[in-house]
Order: C-alpha cells, then sequence, then structure tokens
C-alpha cells in the first residue's frame, strides 16, 4: 500500500472544463452482493439511458428487497468525478458501493441495530451513497468529495483492513463525523 497523497492535491475546483466534458464511464463494485460493472453513462452531454439504469440497479436496496429506485444524475456525478480524479494520480480501483439507495424500512432497521442512519436520510430517495476507494484514506477521500460542492459529506472513520467510509449526497453543503 503506498502513501495516500497530501489532501491538499485532491481539490475538484482544480479541475479544467475538458475534465467535464469527456465521456464518462465510471467502475463500481458492490462488496455486499459482489456485483462489478464498468459503465460508460454519459458522452457528448447526454446521459445514456440504459447505463443510468444499471447504476441504479447497482444502487438497490440489496437489504430491503431489491427495490431499485431512480438516482440523482448529480450523485453519479460526484461518483464518476471523485473516480477520475483519483485515477489521474494512479489510484484505479473500482469505486465500493457500500450502500445507496434504501427503503425506509431498511434505513428504520439499520437505526434500530444502532448503524448511524438519519430518521430523514437522503438514501431513502436516490440521492446518497456510501463509498470507499480502496487505498484512499477516508479523510483523503472525504475532502476530494467535499471539494466538488455537491452536498453532504459525512466521514466514518473505522479501523481495520477496510476502513472506513465516506457518506455523499446530493443535499445541502454540510459535512459531519460519524
Amino acid at each position: 500500500m503506498g502513501m495516500a497523497p497530501p489532501p491538499d492535491i485532491f481539490d475538484a475546483q482544480a479541475l479544467d472544463l475538458e475534465f467535464w466534458l469527456r465521456p464518462r464511464t465510471i467502475e463500481v463494485i458492490r462488496p455486499a452482493s459482489k456485483e462489478r460493472a464498468k459503465l460508460l453513462y454519459w458522452k457528448d452531454g447526454e446521459v445514456i439511458d440504459s447505463a443510468y439504469q444499471d447504476l441504479c440497479h447497482l444502487m438497490r436496496d440489496i437489504n430491503g428487497g431489491n427495490e431499485t429506485r431512480n438516482i440523482d444524475p448529480k450523485l453519479f456525478e460526484t461518483l464518476w468525478g471523485t473516480q477520475a480524479f483519483v485515477r489521474r494520480y494512479g489510484i484505479d480501483g473500482p469505486l465500493e458501493i457500500l450502500s445507496g439507495y434504501r427503503t425506509p424500512a431498511s434505513n428504520n432497521k439499520l437505526r434500530e441495530a444502532g448503524v448511524p442512519a438519519a430518521r430523514q436520510s437522503l438514501h431513502m430517495v436516490g440521492r446518497a451513497a456510501d463509498i470507499r476507494i480502496a487505498n484512499l484514506n477516508a479523510e483523503v477521500l472525504g475532502g476530494l468529495v467535499k471539494s466538488f460542492r455537491q452536498g453532504g459529506v459525512g466521514f466514518y472513520y473505522r479501523a481495520g483492513p477496510s476502513g472506513g467510509w465516506i457518506h455523499a449526497d446530493t443535499g445541502l453543503q454540510r459535512t459531519w463525523k460519524g
């Protein structure tokens, strides 16, 4: 495992317009279901609907009857931008989706089990994801997601080989530690 680059390198505000105009392929993995996909979902200013639907399916509530919901396209922008940006620095792994859409029932089950889940979680309306990128610590990943200025960022630190994760959403700009 290499050293994490200093967080000040990872500032999305330094991106040029060309970065945002190129085709967008995102590579994701859902560790809980062992699913993996690499999808071109945006090209020439247009969302590719079949890839968008596949991404929404990957973000489904795998703990709540596999219910799928349309996911806010702005969330995919943040996830793609995060992955594309760190790839510039040689961090090539897939973006791990730990949690995407959650039904209200699933969200309540998490709350009852003591897992940090807000009563009005944006996961329940397809506007949030809990993510991780291998070999990138939560502090650096969260700092990058925050620099996109697209919504809320929660930092969840955990010890161990799989480490913590970052909550990213398209709600109000805010940060917290969980």
